[in-house]
């Protein structure tokens, strides 16, 4: 049996705009966005007692990433770093980023912020958050 996939014919100019700022270096608004040079593919799991973040960071060493909390908000930055060429080696394309990234998420008011951790394996980080116990309801009794 054949399946239907649907594409949005927007799909093709949003692509298309999408080569035009990385090639020119602006996000869709026209501003200069010098902070980031790529941006990593980001997967976001809720699991019963936690939040799991997995990012592709591929040729990214562990040094090189910074994970920061503040204010609710969650901050993943750092930079893939560009391989020494040969001198006599000649390229005729090139289409790996190298380069800074930066990633912001905003964290719910059930993640644990004291307890996040972050490992990196094979190219992926993964950031572990805790979701906190839920406070159990309080009688309150009145007086009168």
């Amino acid at each position: 049996m054949l399946a239907r996939v649907y594409r949005d014919p927007m799909d093709t100019f949003r692509e298309f705009r999408g080569e035009l700022d990385r090639v020119f270096n602006t996000n869709s608004a026209g501003y200069t966005d010098t902070a980031t040079d790529w941006v990593p593919a980001v997967d976001i799991k809720e699991a019963k007692d936690a939040y799991e973040v997995v990012a592709d960071v591929p040729g990214v060493e562990p040094k090189d990433i910074d994970v920061s909390l503040e204010d609710g908000v969650l901050t993943v930055k750092g930079e893939r770093k560009s391989e020494s060429k040969d001198e006599g080696e000649g390229y005729t394309r090139t289409e790996r980023t190298y380069g800074s990234f930066y990633r912001r998420f905003t964290l719910p008011d059930t993640a644990d912020a004291d307890n996040i951790s972050a490992k990196t394996e094979h190219g992926v980080l993964k950031l572990h958050i805790p979701k906190k116990e839920k406070a159990l309801p309080k009688k309150i009794s009145v007086e009168g």
